[in-house]
Parts: structure tokens; C-alpha cells; sequence
């Protein structure tokens, strides 16, 4: 069977595909394809990802907690319902001042 092909022609809520570990980043892939993927992750509370650049961009878009996104030096504070682009091959990082969970959409094309 396809990678989650029980998530096809259903409705489903993104934050439950997901669940929060003690000290841990978890990620689930929902899309991996040749000209992007679309990742979910959920981080607990003061972890997160060192400053690295990407080739492609990619759009963070928070469903729970709240996050502090660094992009080329600039602080930016997301929430839950709220999206950020992080443009390819600028500096980034990620750290959870809560509890969050994002879905991560790459294009690569």
C-alpha cells in the first residue's frame, strides 16, 4: 500500500495526524513527490532546529503551540493559524516556545 494512502479522499484533521514526545521532534510525511513534499511535525516545548538553509522554499504553517522562525538573522513569533515562507537558501531555525505542531510544505519546483 502507498505511504498514507488511507489519508486520500478523506477529511481529516491535520494536529491529530501527529503526536507530541517528551524531549523529541516527530514528524510524519504526508507527501513526498518530485516537485515537493508536505511534512508534519510536532516539537515539544524548547526544541527545535539549529539554523541550516534549504535549496527550495518552503511554507511553515503553525496548527498548534507557538514557534520562534529565524530567517536571515530575523525574529519572527508564529501561532497557531498563522504561515510563514522561508525563501530558499536563507538561514533558518525553528524552536518551539511551546508546545507546537506545523505542517511543512516544500516546493521544489
Amino acid at each position: 500500500m502507498e505511504e498514507n494512502e488511507e489519508l486520500k479522499q478523506e477529511a481529516t484533521n491535520l494536529a491529530d495526524l501527529v503526536e507530541y514526545q517528551a524531549g523529541s521532534i516527530v514528524s510524519r510525511t504526508l507527501m513526498d513527490k518530485g516537485t515537493g513534499t508536505v511534512t508534519l511535525f510536532a516539537f515539544d516545548e524548547g526544541e527545535g532546529l539549529s539554523e541550516h538553509t534549504a535549496p527550495f522554499d518552503a511554507m511553515v504553517y503553525v496548527l498548534d503551540g507557538e514557534v520562534e522562525i529565524s530567517i536571515s538573522g530575523k525574529l519572527h513569533m508564529l501561532k497557531e493559524g498563522e504561515m510563514i515562507i522561508m525563501p530558499a537558501n536563507e538561514p533558518h531555525a525553528v524552536k518551539a516556545t511551546s508546545r507546537f505542531k506545523m505542517v511543512l510544505t516544500m516546493i521544489k519546483s
